[in-house]
């Protein structure tokens, strides 16, 4: 049996823990300028907490926006918890780092990928498309009415780092 590194675990592990180190920023100071973020999650794994209408509404997938307001940001080694807005409805949500999709800062232009992998080790396709651009009634929609044109983001891939 030939034993190698396992990059791509750890490059998402890196990765995971750089989301977490900046919601713990956050939870504490505050988002700075003009800083969000877009975070898409699966909704179907075992570890979200989201309300059922939530989960009916989107039963693949969800892209949540963390910006004008949002409320009681914890943020844990094993995930974040966070309430946010659906259309004048505080919704607590639990979103675990290992259900992360995307994660993007638009106005840094700075964007993560999580490439998921089925059982048996091989990767899934994912579309490609600029996840900036993900479809406003799917997000908690900001209030962005005085503010700048949105820049797309620049998206990392880690598939360049396996084999």
């Amino acid at each position: 049996m030939t034993r190698s590194i396992d990059y791509g675990n750890l490059m998402h592990r890196a990765m995971r823990g750089l989301i977490q180190e900046v919601l713990t920023g956050i939870a504490k100071d505050g988002l700075p300028g003009q800083h969000h973020f877009f975070i898409t999650f699966d909704t179907m794994h075992p570890d979200v907490e989201i309300a059922d209408w939530l989960s009916d509404r989107y039963p693949g997938e969800m892209t949540v926006v963390i910006q004008h307001w949002f409320d009681n940001l914890d943020v844990t080694d094993e995930g974040f918890a966070i309430t946010l807005n659906f259309g004048d409805n505080p919704e607590p949500l639990y979103i675990p780092y290992d259900a992360i999709k995307t994660f993007v800062d638009p106005s840094v232009e700075f964007g993560l990928r999580f490439e998921t992998q089925d059982e048996d080790g091989t990767e899934e396709a994912e579309d490609t498309d600029d996840v900036a651009e993900a479809p406003m009634e799917e997000m908690a929609e900001p209030d962005t009415s005085d503010e700048p044109a949105r820049k797309d983001a620049d998206v990392v891939s880690l598939d360049q780092f396996r084999k």
